[in-house]
């Protein structure tokens, strides 16, 4: 395989996970019973650019299908986030009546639904099916279709060149991340704004966040490489921010290249970050496999000893992440016997990989487990938040990245 930045030969393996379904393929009940289909989890870093990417074995059009069920609005924090970007961005682009926003990987609405509230114009790009439908339920213009050069080419021609282009969370999940980039600085107007918001490689290596690997996710971003990328493609960063998201992210703002403009404060010292944590070395890179192997040891570890003592666990939260951990860890029902999720796109349906069963969180006001292991660390807090009675009642929260953690 060569890198999809610079083309150049990969033989440095970033971690091996063996061999997992696409963390989104929930299964049907009835269904349980037919082969399924798993593909390797592997990671690669080049050495000439840097780029962290996954080996090459799933297309995207088999990730992001017509029953693709993550629903952005499900998270309450995750909406609120969106409303203040939402507010932050009108106001300092100075949108109105006569602009333009196009989001790619729309997904719901739960983001455009803040411009369509205030009467501007926007677009929603959205390939999987049942989150276009959503989106559009709240009067959204959505394209279903994936996001490329082609497409831009095709808005463009069609008068539709934005004033704000925004993608939160998509950056990583393309396979062709040049020809989306280029894409971008095509469907931009001269004077118009990008802001891209994805997890920072820098907080994967530093909190051992393997979970957040999986074959959605192609690539795994620092900003020097995603500053290499578009650089080539005709834009510049402007500006970058340190994002709480998704367990630390960044979201950055570019224009169409202009020889003039030199890096802010923050964009260099974030690149400097990058560099003196290591990561244009390759010694950081290849000691990671041990550090989540020591994650899966803990917590094999304390099921295998709760199941002893006859104590009950129950997993919230029917996360890609969680799907990466369990399917690596290789637990089963036996172990971990249910998972509640608050999505209902999700629940009745069992989780791909280790097939343990998805209910509804009013499973927990009826059976209140000992511990509760929440899988989407990121969004602990928002959970235990939800679940104040389970505390009352005696039950611990658990996280199991980048350690063991019981409260």
């Amino acid at each position: 395989m060569n890198c999809r930045n610079c083309s150049q030969h990969l033989q440095h393996i970033f971690v091996d996970l063996g061999y997992a379904p696409p963390s989104n393929a929930y299964i049907e009940p009835e269904l349980a019973d037919r082969p399924e289909a798993t593909f390797p989890l592997q990671v690669y870093v080049c050495e000439h650019c840097w780029l962290v990417q996954t080996k090459d074995y799933v297309q995207a059009e088999e990730l992001f299908s017509a029953t693709y069920a993550y629903f952005s609005s499900i998270s309450s924090g995750w909406l609120k986030h969106a409303r203040e970007y939402a507010e932050m961005i009108i106001r300092r682009q100075n949108l109105g009546k006569d602009s333009l926003v196009i989001e790619i990987a729309s997904n719901d609405g739960y983001l455009l639904k803040n411009f369509v509230a205030v009467d501007i114009p926007c677009l929603g790009i959205e390939p999987t099916t049942e989150t276009a439908h959503a989106a559009m339920a709240l009067n959204i213009p959505v394209l279903s279709e994936f996001f490329t050069s082609q497409l831009a080419s095709k808005l463009v021609a069609n008068n539709q060149q934005a004033d704000l282009v925004i993608g939160n969370n998509v950056l990583a999940h393309v396979p062709d991340i040049k020809d989306f980039v280029c894409g971008l600085q095509r469907v931009l107007k001269p004077s118009g704004i990008v802001t891209m918001e994805f997890p920072h490689l820098l907080q994967l290596l530093q909190n051992d966040q393997f979970d957040t690997i999986y074959h959605e996710h192609f690539s795994y971003l620092s900003l020097d490489v995603v500053r290499q990328i578009f650089n080539q493609a005709g834009l510049e960063i402007i500006n970058v921010e340190e994002l709480p998201t998704h367990g630390g992210s960044l979201r950055i703002y570019a224009c169409h290249l202009n020889p003039e403009h030199s890096p802010n404060d923050d964009i260099k010292r974030i690149l400097q970050a990058e560099i003196d944590y290591g990561l244009q070395q390759i010694e950081i890179y290849l000691g990671f496999q041990q550090r989540v192997e020591r994650i899966k040891g803990e917590l094999l570890s304390f099921l295998k000893e709760q199941k002893k003592l006859g104590k009950s666990v129950v997993g919230y939260g029917a996360a890609a992440k969680g799907n990466t951990l369990l399917n690596y860890a290789s637990i089963k029902p036996d172990m971990l016997p249910v998972i509640c999720d608050a999505a209902p796109s999700k629940q009745g349906k069992l989780m791909p990989g280790s097939h343990i069963p998805i209910y509804s969180p009013d499973y927990l006001i009826q059976n209140c487990p000992d511990y509760l292991l929440i899988l989407p660390w990121n969004i602990a807090q928002e959970v235990k938040e939800q679940n104040v009675q389970l505390e009352l009642l005696g039950t611990k929260f658990v996280t199991a990245v980048p350690r063991l953690n019981i409260s």
